[in-house]
């Protein structure tokens, strides 16, 4: 592949995953503002058609996007940061445990580290940078309102998980509708 053809790749998937951050749902309706995208989707097919370069070329691009075309104010720049290390630890996995070898086994067992690896740095982040920031800088103390147990593990956990095993089906759905036409690139 050529590098032309490469970044024209690049720039379309990042088009397409900056357009499906605009289809965003909540997945718990106690926490209406914990919203999924399948913004994961072309960032995927960019690690499985090219490599973890353009993957990450991919995520940075339409997260570069989302910040300058539909910048939400602080939520935007807490959020965007934390998006990218969850992208970014379920596409590693992804890309590790079942891009060499993408056998149905694999996939799962690289779904189920992604979503874990995923959890784990949600709830992380949540701690040490989501809950102060958002307390210190948007008047939003979750602490105060939910208590920090329970927003982390009666929220943050079962969102992130469910989001994990959501990213694995749609994705997984997709490759097989499409594997005749991926192989051919």
């Amino acid at each position: 592949m050529t590098q032309t053809r490469k970044m024209a790749y690049i720039a379309i998937l990042s088009a397409v995953s900056f357009l499906l951050m605009y289809l965003k749902f909540p997945l718990i309706p106690t926490a209406s503002f914990l919203e999924i995208d399948f913004s994961i989707i072309p960032i995927l097919v960019g690690m499985l058609l090219l490599d973890m370069k353009a993957a990450w070329a991919i995520l940075l691009i339409r997260t570069v996007l989302k910040f300058i075309f539909n910048n939400a104010g602080p939520s935007t720049l807490i959020g965007l940061p934390m998006n990218i290390v969850a992208v970014g630890v379920f596409v590693l996995a992804m890309a590790f445990l079942w891009k060499k070898n993408p056998t149905l086994k694999n996939y799962v067992f690289a779904s189920l580290v992604g979503t874990l690896g995923l959890t784990v740095s949600m709830i992380v982040l949540n701690y040490i940078y989501a809950v102060p920031v958002y307390a210190a800088f948007a008047n939003f103390d979750i602490k105060q309102i939910l208590g920090l147990n329970n927003y982390l593990f009666g929220m943050v956990l079962p969102f992130n998980l469910l989001e994990g095993v959501l990213f694995a089906l749609v994705f997984y759905i997709f490759y097989i509708a499409f594997r005749p036409y991926l192989k051919k690139i």
